[in-house]
């Protein structure tokens, strides 16, 4: 069980076992979805759970560790099929694995787009994963997967357009919300300085 008879406790076993687990599984990918990545999103995870009173950080934990381990981008399961695997043989019950999958796909961007998670937990690990896109490390994970993808670099502004602009207003906890603040400012300081040294479009064009 991820609880005791603290509902707020973690299991550090299975805590340990998931770094070992994410460390392994994303070994080699340095397109932004890394390990590195997915612990920025644990320790912020559980940063924002300390200031919302009744969720469960034992859910929290786990699901941020585990919520890029079926993403699409990199794997070929279904059903959270590497999610629940590992949360079984760690020994997770049946109905916690439940809870932490379905805070897992309620994370996502380009799947929820427009669509609150219906638990705070869900709330929680959404705003830690969102965060991450945004701010310096954002930028450096924009033209890293960008690179790895064959973006060119006014592709990869673009999607500070089409995504990473819109997250401030997409927070859904105070903490989050503070966070977001100066991330998203450093954002916009960043953009006008690129956009000034890249110059107008149609004047690269014209060489």
């Amino acid at each position: 069980m991820i609880t005791g008879s603290d509902p707020h406790a973690l299991n550090d076993l299975a805590v340990e076992q998931a770094f070992k687990y994410v460390e392994e599984l994303f070994a080699g990918n340095a397109g932004g979805h890394d390990a590195e990545h997915t612990m920025r999103v644990f320790r912020t995870a559980l940063q924002i759970a300390e200031g919302e009173p009744g969720c469960d950080r034992g859910i929290v934990a786990l699901a941020a560790l585990l919520h890029d381990v079926d993403d699409p981008k990199l794997f070929n399961t279904t059903d959270n099929r590497n999610a629940r695997a590992f949360l079984s043989a760690c020994g997770i019950a049946a109905g916690q694995i439940e809870q932490i999958c379905r805070v897992i796909n309620s994370v996502s961007f380009s799947s929820n787009r427009g669509q609150t998670p219906d638990t705070l937990e869900g709330r929680i690990v959404q705003d830690a994963d969102r965060l991450d896109a945004i701010g310096a490390v954002g930028i450096a994970r924009t033209f890293a997967y960008g690179g790895e993808h064959g973006r060119t670099l006014r592709d990869s502004v673009r999607h500070f357009y089409d995504k990473l602009l819109l997250l401030k207003d997409l927070m859904n906890t105070d903490t989050g919300r503070k966070l977001a603040a100066s991330r998203h400012a450093f954002l916009e300081t960043y953009l006008r300085r690129l956009e000034e040294e890249l110059g107008p479009e149609e004047e690269n064009r014209r060489g």
